[in-house]
């Protein structure tokens, strides 16, 4: 009997969580870029700039977080696979106009599954690095526009955000 109902992936047949099985799929380069963004105000955006913040340098502290988030991403994301990362770059803009830092992250690997996930962790963990070590001089700051730019690799195929969506964000 055939369904329109989508099979969810993560959940067994009584309903449970699992993980998914991926020994039968093809190992591909996989690549992921995710994106996402801090606003700091003025006052912290400026400290951060000059690299005058008590804490220490925070653009490289945020940097090695990031790396190593990317790289912790199945012991933090329930269901996710270990992923071999062959390489992570995390790198930041100064958004003078909106006291923001832009920061992207660019993950790459040679596997089963994709390094979505890693890339999106990378980001968010360099964005809570950036937040705790400005948090003492405001605590009005926000981490957001955390998305996926672009995907390479698997089954699913390749996936870019449009140019418009990506203005959008």
């Amino acid at each position: 009997m055939a369904t329109d109902t989508p099979t969810l992936t993560h959940v067994s047949a009584q309903g449970g969580a699992r993980m998914v099985d991926i020994t039968e799929k093809k190992s591909t380069v996989r690549t992921a870029v995710a994106k996402g963004r801090v606003l700091l105000g003025p006052e912290a955006f400026q400290q951060v700039r000059d690299n005058n913040v008590n804490k220490g340098n925070v653009l490289t502290t945020a940097q090695i977080a990031g790396i190593m988030g990317a790289k912790q991403t199945s012991k933090l994301i329930p269901l996710c696979h270990d992923v071999s990362i062959n390489g992570v770059e995390v790198e930041f803009t100064l958004n003078e106009e909106k006291h923001a830092i832009d920061i992207r992250a660019y993950t790459r690997s040679v596997g089963a599954t994709g390094v979505e996930m890693e890339a999106l962790t990378a980001v968010s963990l360099a964005g809570l690095t950036i937040y705790d070590m400005c948090k003492s001089i405001t605590k009005d700051i926000q981490i957001t526009d955390i998305h996926l730019l672009a995907k390479t690799g698997g089954q699913s195929g390749d996936y870019r955000k449009s140019e418009e969506q990506a203005a959008a964000v």
